[in-house]
């Protein structure tokens, strides 16, 4: 990828600062972070995909840079890497997935809100079919044996309703946890690197 193909995917002009190129890479990383798809796998792939080319837009403008602060700098860039990266180069990196991170636990938040939404629409559903299936069930008549069946029917749907966001609910309550788990290893990292 050469720097005129980096500056397209970034939305960025020829003259972008070191800023703007950072800047631009943080609002795309977050538009694009496969986390944000976590609830389908096809979108998640593609946005897979997408931030890989993103993040070699990324380092494609920005070794131009910290090759040329390299240079001016006194520690080289080789005493400071770590996993491949730059100590400044890092901490971006660190950053650029501290901002994914967030705006896949909103995601995920509002995910796990809105089932929870069906889990209590899903209890209402079974306990008014239940009592009318209840009630209705007492008296064997045509129109009351229709009632009963409808609602017994609701009640079954409310059952597999709550059942399902339950699931819903834990899956999303888990992968919740992972992203806290990377966020808690990554600000720790980022505070290692701020330090030293």
């Amino acid at each position: 990828m050469n720097r005129s193909e980096a500056l397209r995917i970034l939305g960025l002009s020829s003259d972008a600062s070191p800023d703007e190129i950072k800047a631009a890479y943080r609002e795309t990383a977050q538009i694009l972070h496969p986390d944000k798809f976590a609830g389908n796998k096809k979108l998640q792939e593609r946005a897979t995909e997408q931030f890989k080319n993103l993040q070699e837009a990324y380092d494609v403008l920005t070794k131009k840079a910290s090759s040329a602060r390299a240079g001016a700098s006194s520690r080289s860039a080789s005493s400071r890497s770590t996993n491949g990266f730059s100590g400044l180069d890092e901490e971006q990196e660190i950053e650029a997935r501290l901002s994914g991170i967030a705006a896949a636990r909103v995601q995920l938040a509002a995910q796990r809100d809105a089932f929870s939404d069906e889990r209590r629409n899903g209890i209402g559903f079974l306990a008014v079919g239940g009592c009318l299936a209840l009630i209705c069930g007492r008296r064997p008549t045509g129109l009351f044996l229709a009632v009963c069946a409808l609602a017994s029917a609701a009640a079954i749907w409310g059952a597999v309703q709550v059942l399902s966001a339950q699931r819903s609910i834990a899956t999303l309550d888990v992968r919740l946890a992972e992203l806290r788990a990377e966020q808690n290893k990554l600000t720790e990292r980022l505070a290692e690197i701020r330090e030293g």
